[in-house]
């Protein structure tokens, strides 16, 4: 054993700094899980502070609240999910067709480029763009509508949270899903076109196969963050006004549990996110076992 370590240790000396990473950011914290059943102090400690049972979370689902928090969140993760999850594929499979090399890389550079804008930016440019004197408003009254600030008006919200998710990350998302087909035997298409095959039979025949593993696999953890959203990005575009489709678990519990300095609140409504995500994860893996042969475990 020690022999086998001292001959790969340059390798896990490349490991060490992501496991210690993972070990004092993800795994050290799970002792704070502890205070979602106690009656936290801060002058008691996590020990001593005397033990609640199930209190927050009952709280948190006996709160009128709730429901519209979680119908949000649910709503949100899964549109997102329906719209921004086959985004990346059809676009890796368009770059797969282009046969200029030059306007290829040029899309691609272009379609990557909102991935690497800060959420704090883009959010800005929303919001200049869906003001009442925004671009969007100029083309809507050019084709004779009446201005709308849209960012003010509850309906709105997960339509321009959802598009503007994808454009920052369809093109980042078509990464993995290149290096699928960049894996495939050209052999496959030349025979496919002897064989009389069209680029949508060959997409359909050869392109999507190759890559379905890929697409389980990311499908499966896209599903886990469903309940997930982007706290950032909703923290800053939300506002009173369209809390009835905006206000989702993370921003509830954010105003509720830190600013309220109700810390064993956030914590219990967090475990149990975190718990559902997992179940998610688990019942998504375990169907994909029984339909193919790719899966987390």
């Amino acid at each position: 054993m020690a022999r086998s370590l001292m001959s790969q240790k340059y390798l896990y000396m490349m490991v060490l700094p992501g496991f210690l990473l993972v070990l004092i950011f993800s795994y050290f914290p799970m002792y704070g899980i502890l205070i979602a059943f106690k009656d936290y102090s801060v002058a008691k400690g996590v020990w001593d502070s005397p033990w609640v049972g199930f209190k927050y979370f009952t709280q948190f689902w006996d709160n009128p609240m709730a429901i519209r928090t979680v119908k949000n969140t649910v709503l949100l993760g899964v549109y997102s999910l329906l719209w921004g999850f086959p985004a990346p594929i059809i676009l890796a499979l368009l770059f797969n067709e282009l046969r200029s090399m030059k306007f290829k890389k040029f899309v691609q550079t272009v379609s990557y480029f909102p991935h690497f804008i800060s959420t704090v930016i883009v959010v800005g440019m929303i919001k200049e763009f869906t003001s009442v004197d925004g671009l969007v408003n100029h083309i809507t009254e050019f084709f004779g509508m009446e201005p709308i600030n849209f960012l003010s008006e509850s309906p709105y919200f997960r339509t321009i949270f959802i598009s503007s998710g994808i454009w920052q990350g369809i093109g980042w998302g078509t990464i993995l899903y290149l290096a699928a087909l960049s894996n495939v035997d050209p052999t496959l298409y030349d025979v496919a076109s002897i064989d009389g095959a069209n680029r949508w039979e060959k997409m359909k025949h050869i392109s999507l196969p190759s890559i379905l593993p890929t697409t389980i696999i990311l499908f499966i953890l896209a599903v886990g963050g469903i309940l997930g959203n982007d706290f950032t990005k909703v923290m800053l575009m939300y506002n009173p006004a369209t809390y009835e489709t905006a206000d989702v678990i993370g921003t509830y519990v954010y105003r509720e549990g830190l600013q309220g300095g109700r810390l064993e609140y956030a914590t219990a409504v967090g475990l149990m996110l975190s718990v559902v995500a997992f179940c998610l994860i688990f019942i998504t893996n375990k169907i994909a076992r029984k339909f193919s042969d790719s899966s987390l475990w």
